[in-house]
């Protein structure tokens, strides 16, 4: 694996894991009661992004060693998964 696809591996790890944890403990404007004129009730009531961005970080690089490390050890090929059989030698 080259270092590019190292990288775009994790990015696309990053933003899986990310929008996977957005909505855990969301807590909305209308769910606390304190709706901000103009803004929709379903708005965040905290500003929690940061933490969320810092904890998608960890678990993606946990998720970037296992998916990097199945994919340099051969045990999934493309061919394992060619189920169809369109791709040959």
């Amino acid at each position: 694996m080259s270092i590019t696809s190292a990288i775009v591996l994790y990015a696309v790890s990053w933003f899986m894991v990310f929008f996977i944890v957005l909505p855990i403990r969301f807590v909305s404007q209308g769910d606390a009661g304190s709706v901000v004129p103009g803004t929709p009730a379903g708005a965040p009531a905290t500003h929690i992004v940061a933490r969320k961005a810092k904890m998608t970080t960890w678990i993606a690089a946990l998720v970037w060693l296992a998916l990097a490390g199945i994919i340099t050890s051969g045990v999934i090929s493309v061919r394992d998964i060619d189920w169809r059989g369109v791709m040959t030698d």
